[in-house]
């Protein structure tokens, strides 16, 4: 019943979408860009700030208009960076952090623009990488640990400012293809031709590339480093098929297939496997 809900939905909005290009084509427009790039959800604020991010030492960088928080649980001085992805925060990694700690390292996690206590209303992954980077330039950290869209970010990143700090790197349930996104949210709305090809250009504007190569598929072939990547068969936000892709470019990887976790990717099974990846020789 709520997928039936949601898909009428989708096609109430993409039927207004597609009758308002006709009179205002550039407003159209912008409301479907706003869809596809505006989160609905993760957002946070400092009075309902999640218990565990509580238990971290808080600090906000700044990047040309744009504020981020990094949050730092403090250990020794090997350093690792955790990239949430779409409609999340930092919060997300709550199961992940005893696995890590174990270990005795200093965890840092970052909340996406538009997400968490971040700024902005608008989700793209350079500026996520951004945030990365300033990051990266001042806790160097060793190990990289990236869940769906942050996972692409993480390939992104690596792939565009190779930082050689950075020696292992996890992705788990990243989407590989950017244009299978677009795609399947033209779709989803029903969206005209008009929409898609003006959605297009900006888009390639923006990244400057076309979208067929804003992949974590060709990223992927670009970095040298060990990375583990993981991802969930029966996944019904990003295909199975998308972690295999990233995988099979990735020449010095190693692709676990789990089955039963879906997307959120919540298991002790797997945390130890990353554990034991990032810290057993």
């Amino acid at each position: 019943m709520r997928k039936i809900a949601y898909y009428i939905f989708a096609k109430s909005i993409g039927l207004y979408i597609n009758t308002l290009s006709f009179l205002h084509p550039k407003k159209a427009s912008q409301i479907a860009r706003a869809y596809l790039t505006q989160p609905r959800e993760g957002k946070l604020n400092t009075a309902n700030l999640p218990d565990i991010l509580k238990t971290a030492t808080t600090e906000t960088f700044n990047y040309d208009t744009h504020s981020f928080p990094v949050y730092t649980w403090r250990g020794n001085d090997t350093i690792i960076l955790l990239v949430h992805g779409w409609e999340s925060n930092a919060s997300r990694w709550e199961n992940l952090l005893p696995y890590l700690q174990k270990s005795g390292s200093t965890i840092i996690a970052i909340d996406a623009p538009a997400h968490g206590l971040a700024s902005g209303i608008e989700f793209s992954i350079p500026q996520y990488a951004e945030f990365i980077h300033k990051t990266v330039e001042k806790y160097s950290p060793k190990y990289l640990i990236g869940h769906s869209v942050g996972g692409k970010t993480c390939v992104y990143y690596q792939a565009h400012y190779k930082n050689t700090c950075v020696q292992k790197i996890v992705v788990l349930g990243a989407p590989s293809d950017f244009k299978v996104i677009f795609e399947n949210f033209i779709n989803l709305l029903s969206l005209n031709q008009y929409i898609y090809k003006d959605l297009e250009q900006q888009y390639i504007d923006y990244y400057k590339e076309r979208i067929e190569d804003f992949s974590a598929q060709k990223f992927a072939s670009k970095i040298e480093i060990p990375a583990l990547i993981a991802h969930d068969e029966e996944d019904d936000v990003v295909a199975y098929n998308e972690g295999k892709k990233i995988a099979e470019a990735w020449k010095n990887s190693k692709f676990i297939t789990t089955k039963g976790l879906g997307h959120s990717m919540h298991d002790d099974t797997l945390y130890q496997e990353v554990y034991d990846f990032l810290f057993v020789k």
